[in-house]
């Protein structure tokens, strides 16, 4: 059974509604999904949205971060907010029998959420040290360095927990504006799901998002990989060399060919031994413990990216064959005893996809965030079952913009 697609409506909007029944497990799960409000916001306040999240972890300003969260442990309730780079989220889950007491928690945090400059320089203090220790993560590293040369001037460029820099500036007046405009009920979806009744909650959950104000929905355009390629080598005291690589995708995450490359990505890079990339890195020419490669279609964004460590002598050997065995997928194309595996593994893979009831409210939440329909997983494995060697080989050949690869490396 997939989920259901319904609304509440207040102040002249439809908020859509995405529901998964459960009539077995005695459980309530919540997500309050605000749409383009994610670190792509941050602008010059580098990290902002990562503080404004964390600040209503902190429990109520009335109650404090330890009172509130004794409260909530008591009933066995968890609320948490967390950002992506599109989407800010805020998840309430219990047991059935605690759905009144968590509703009434949650509204009670949203009304006076724990906004003081001590809870402020209490997560500042935790960002910024996260962010020092990172500088020895050396995958970290790479990683960053990388999405610096393919995302430059795009918020991309940036992760999600700002630099130390911008961090320190940040006050409390610009979380509190900040929070604002993040809790904007015109960016607003909400999903929920367990053994509760639609009509209760919907009337419940007005009464608590009805507070939200209403300042006009977010748009934002598709941020596109930087057309310069490079490459940027760091050197750091390390036993490796870790190797990030990536270039642009050209394709949308709701295209008629997001099967393919599926596939595609599969083969290449994503599915571990027996890829392209790990047949031809590790088992052929034992150069890497793993290298991996795989498609990311977002809504804002698509790319291709991939990563491998390997001894320091190793290291110009390794990145030139990254690049031969990508040239040689894009011009000769995957095998048909790839493309049988693929389908095999897809197939076989899709029911563990939703084992979980949770699983199955995410996958309808984020079925209906792409503009998917509901049953558009059974219909991407009908296609695929379908697909021919001919028409996964044109597609492939068709992308040759991830043959522009940029690099980053951190090396001794």
């Amino acid at each position: 059974m997939s989920a259901t697609i319904t609304n509440i409506k207040l102040k002249n909007n439809e908020i859509p509604i995405i529901f998964e029944k459960s009539e077995k497990l005695p459980i309530f799960n919540l997500q309050l999904v605000f749409k383009n409000s994610g670190y792509l916001t941050d602008g010059n306040n580098s990290g902002i949205t990562s503080i404004a999240s964390k600040i209503l972890n902190e429990g109520t300003k009335k109650d404090g971060a330890t009172k509130f969260a004794q409260k909530l442990e008591n009933k066995a309730i968890s609320i948490h907010a967390s950002n992506g780079f599109e989407t800010f989220v805020i998840e309430v889950s219990c047991l059935e029998s605690e759905y009144e007491s968590a509703l009434k928690f949650l509204a009670e945090l949203l009304k006076n959420p724990n906004l003081s400059e001590d809870t402020l320089l209490k997560i500042k203090t935790m960002q910024i040290s996260k962010i020092k220790q990172k500088e020895d993560d050396f995958d970290s590293v790479a990683g960053k360095n990388l999405s610096k040369i393919m995302w430059k001037n795009t918020p991309l460029e940036n992760g999600t927990n700002g630099d130390v820099k911008s961090v320190e500036n940040i006050k409390l007046k610009d979380v509190e504006n900040h929070l604002a405009k993040t809790l904007n009920l015109d960016n607003l979806l909400i999903a929920v799901g367990g053994k509760i009744e639609i009509e209760k909650f919907k009337n419940d959950i007005t009464q608590i998002v009805k507070n939200f104000k209403s300042i006009g929905e977010t748009k934002t355009d598709r941020f596109n990989v930087s057309k310069k390629i490079g490459e940027k080598r760091l050197q750091k005291k390390t036993e490796q060399a870790y190797i990030y690589f990536g270039s642009d995708f050209n394709l949308t995450h709701n295209a008629n060919d997001t099967y393919k490359a599926k596939v595609a990505s599969f083969i290449l890079g994503g599915s571990g031994f027996g890829s392209r990339l790990m047949e031809e890195i590790r088992v052929k020419n034992g150069l890497a413990y793993s290298a991996y490669g795989y498609t990311s279609l977002n809504v804002t964004h698509s790319s291709f990216n991939g990563y491998l460590q390997t001894k320091l002598e190793n290291e110009a050997k390794a990145k030139d064959l990254v690049i031969k065995t990508i040239q040689n997928f894009v011009i000769n194309g995957a095998t048909k005893e790839e493309l049988e595996g693929a389908k095999k593994f897809l197939s076989g893979s899709e029911p563990l996809r939703t084992e979980t009831f949770s699983q199955k409210l995410s996958l309808a939440l984020n079925l209906f965030y792409k503009g998917l329909p509901q049953d558009y997983p059974k219909k991407e494995l009908e296609m695929i079952s379908n697909l021919s060697l001919e028409e996964l080989n044109n597609f492939i050949s068709s992308h040759k913009e991830i043959l522009n690869l940029s690099f980053s490396i951190v090396t001794k």
